[in-house]
């Protein structure tokens, strides 16, 4: 880690911080599955800190199949018990829950669409949005954008996705580029 570098304020001096803003955050995605993934831990952090849920990144994976949506989508009540008492993830029933009604409507987007890539990347008309913040204060919690995907992906049938948190989906993915403008990562992505 350079710490000559300028980076967002946001990732501070933690090495897991730092090494997702510095290689993850704001890099356009193509890929479902990888969306999917950002779908998973998104909506398992709302209402908690980003940090916690990076830290228990790797418990997700081994839980939840390596974020196989298609597994996800046929986990029965067993799974869903062994997954409330895992205590290397967030224990939440309704969020556990609302993994696999995600994957089931995940799915549904990629037979309407071809993919889940073609869906969201309509609602930035195919180009990250850049964003052009001196400080991350000066970055919305909302836009727009953040808030017609949250509102259609409610539509479909999606749970935990409000505005703030498709925000930080769409951010985590690279739809959007928040990166501060100073930041050596801003003109990266």
């Amino acid at each position: 880690m350079n710490s000559e570098k300028i980076r967002c304020e946001w990732c501070g001096n933690d090495p897991l911080y730092v090494k997702y803003h510095d290689e993850e955050w704001g890099v356009p995605v193509t890929d479902d599955a990888i969306f999917f993934e950002f779908l998973i831990l998104e909506t398992f952090q709302a209402g908690l800190s980003w940090i916690t849920i990076l830290r228990k990144r790797e418990n997700f994976r081994v839980a939840f199949d390596d974020f196989d949506y298609k597994k996800i989508a046929e986990y029965d009540q067993t799974k869903i018990d062994s997954l409330l008492q895992n205590e290397g993830i967030i224990r939440n029933k309704l969020k556990v829950n609302s993994a696999i009604s995600n994957a089931i409507a995940f799915m549904e987007i990629q037979k309407e669409f071809g993919s889940f890539s073609q869906y969201i990347w309509k609602f930035v008309d195919h180009k990250p949005i850049k964003g052009i913040w001196k400080t991350h204060q000066e970055a919305p919690v909302t836009t727009k954008e953040s808030d017609a995907l949250s509102k259609d992906l409610k539509k479909r049938g999606f749970k935990f996705v409000g505005s703030t948190t498709m925000l930080a989906y769409m951010q985590a993915t690279g739809l959007v580029n928040d990166h501060i403008k100073s930041c050596f990562r801003y003109n990266q992505v």
